[in-house]
């Protein structure tokens, strides 16, 4: 007879089979219930939503009309429809807001006639009824449809504002760094406090927007891309892909790396909001590969050729006007996108310079462009350059030709001043930056403008312009100092062998530049003019150039008065009416 000790082993051990015998088949019945979705509840998700539309935009665009014993009227306008769904597919993923309008109602008639939605059953696409099972892009992308109904395309603005999303917060690096972010609590926070009934045709629209984003469009920052913003950036913060397998902890149990839980490359989504760029870091696009797609995709307007190893980056501009820089890797180390945008809807001296004393700088800059001077627009990367001469070309007499020479289309004065004689040129795979300066001999200009002076020989071309070929110019510089401006523009020539001695070199630049508006910002985003400079005499000054105007404690205060020599100069190209407004304007400040 077996011992009690032998019995109570053996039923431990039957106890123990029979128990893991029940939580097998309890799991693999989960399981089951898990894959096997039913069909009918399937139907109504985002990515069977999505193939529908895909295959119905497949059916539409390629069916054989002849086939459809169609009247003549029927067959013209079903034509003419498919040709205008042709074209804004195409163009939808270029920056036109008017094709992707189109795209999106056509996906929204789709859906609303033919996919069996209705007030319930919507809810399972995105559960509008159920706060909690909402994600965090969901929250986000109802309360911007909220607010773009009230706001249009100032709906981030007012979200951002109205929250006091923009303030530095220390939330970085275990809390000892400030940054400006933008988390998922507050997120969530505010869409709480927002969150009011949608209608079934809301819902709809937000779905509608989903899918569109997801098919055509630039993923989570499609909306955000169309916003009253300075800029959008993905793929710029988080770790790479390839370096996920260094940065992992290891498991001493299962002697491997466990992943990282560190923010990807795909989890960066960060916007340019009146001079300061936040992260909003809420928002991800999921993958590695749809980072990639978006990359691939925004930079294709007018096709500018082929993003690839060999050619790791493209500058292109978007149909809106946006400009617009990818990057992939060998170049970097990882895909990225960097949209900039310029509202010429603002592009007035008045609205871009708004401190204490303001009139100062805003008539000086008015009569400089109308005296003909030849100005640089300095200051670091979004300071407002690009805007601030936007704006001071207005003031150029309408009876002068303009020529402009940019990387890409960033200016868009036509569009601003359509009523001018104006010819903008960017430089392409096979005609350089010099190369379109140089054609620009030929068109007549009398003003030239220069989106950014970045390289040696555009900077040396420059220089010889300014002697000889045009009335005046203004452009763009990245000089942090208005010696830095004399010395680059100084080395430049001497590195295209246009001179051979430094100190000739130097008289040559100081001869043709006029003055210098240097641009600032500081750590809140505010934008202003930390001084205006005209350059000075004396070559062997420690400082070439005096300040006429600076910007001390909040307000604009003449410094040294203009020269003589410039006085005259520019009241000799000016309008006798206002050149009697420019003596008076130094008398009253300058006395």
């Amino acid at each position: 007879m077996p011992s009690p000790q032998l019995v109570n082993i053996f039923m431990i051990v039957i106890i123990t089979l029979l128990g893991a015998y029940f939580l097998y088949h309890k799991l693999t019945e989960k399981k089951g219930v898990i894959h096997k979705v039913d069909p009918k509840i399937a139907k109504y998700s985002l990515i069977k939503i999505s193939e529908y539309i895909l295959e119905t935009f497949n059916n539409f665009t390629n069916v054989n009309l002849n086939d459809m014993r169609l009247t003549d009227e029927e067959y013209s306008r079903l034509k003419t429809k498919r040709v205008e769904l042709k074209s804004a597919l195409k163009g939808c993923s270029n920056g036109d807001l008017n094709d992707k309008t189109y795209v999106k109602t056509f996906i929204y008639d789709a859906l609303h006639k033919t996919y069996d939605l209705n007030e319930t059953n919507i809810n399972l696409v995105i559960p509008f009824d159920n706060r909690k099972k909402l994600s965090i892009q969901d929250k986000f992308e109802i309360l911007l449809f909220m607010y773009k109904k009230k706001y249009g395309f100032d709906a981030l603005t007012r979200l951002i504002l109205d929250y006091k999303l923009d303030e530095l917060k220390s939330e970085i690096e275990n809390g000892e760094t400030q940054s400006y972010i933008i988390n998922e609590k507050e997120i969530s926070h505010i869409f709480n406090k927002e969150y009011k009934h949608l209608t079934f045709e809301d819902k709809l629209q937000i779905i509608v927007q989903r899918v569109y984003q997801n098919m055509k469009g630039f993923g989570v920052v499609d909306e955000i891309r169309d916003m009253h913003i300075d800029g959008v950036s993905g793929g710029v913060s988080g770790q790479p892909e390839s370096f996920m397998h260094v940065v992992g902890e290891y498991d001493p149990y299962s002697q491997q790396l466990k992943p990282s839980t560190e923010p990807r490359a795909s989890d960066s989504v960060w916007i340019f909001f009146r001079g300061k760029l936040i992260n909003l870091a809420f928002l991800s696009f999921g993958s590695d590969h749809e980072l990639r797609r978006v990359a691939q995709t925004i930079y294709k307007h007018n096709n500018p050729g082929q993003l690839s190893e060999s050619n790791g980056y493209k500058v292109n501009d978007m149909k809106d006007g946006s400009r617009v820089v990818v990057v992939r890797p060998k170049l970097a180390e990882t895909w990225a996108f960097f949209v900039r945008k310029f509202d010429s809807s603002i592009s007035t001296l008045e609205s871009i310079i708004t401190d204490k004393n303001a009139q100062l700088p805003i008539n000086l800059l008015m009569f400089l462009t109308k005296g003909e001077r030849i100005t640089a627009i300095t200051g670091p990367q979004g300071t407002g350059k690009t805007t601030m001469l936007m704006a001071m070309i207005k003031h150029i007499y309408g009876w002068h030709s303009i020529r402009v020479q940019e990387m890409a289309f960033e200016l868009r004065l036509r569009k601003i001043y359509s009523q001018r004689n104006i010819m903008s040129f960017r430089e392409t795979d096979t005609v350089s930056g010099q190369e379109g300066l140089d054609l620009q001999k030929k068109t007549d200009g009398a003003v030239n403008i220069l989106g950014e002076v970045a390289s040696d020989p555009v900077a040396a071309w420059m220089i010889q312009m300014g002697q000889v070929a045009s009335l005046f110019t203004l452009f763009t510089h990245h000089a942090k100092t208005f010696n830095d401006l004399i010395f680059s523009l100084r080395n430049s020539l001497l590195k295209q062998n246009i001179f051979n001695n430094e100190r000739i070199a130097q008289e040559q630049v100081m001869q043709v530049i006029n003055f210098d508006i240097h641009l600032r910002k500081d750590f809140n985003g505010h934008r202003y003019i930390e001084r205006i400079t005209e350059t000075g005499t004396d070559i062997d000054a420690k400082e070439l150039g005096r300040n006429v105007i600076e910007y001390k404690d909040g307000e604009y205060v003449v410094c040294s008065k203009l020269s003589e020599k410039s006085i005259s100069e520019m009241k000799d190209r000016m309008t006798p009416s206002d050149a009697e407004k420019f003596s008076a304007f130094l008398k009253e400040n300058w006395g």
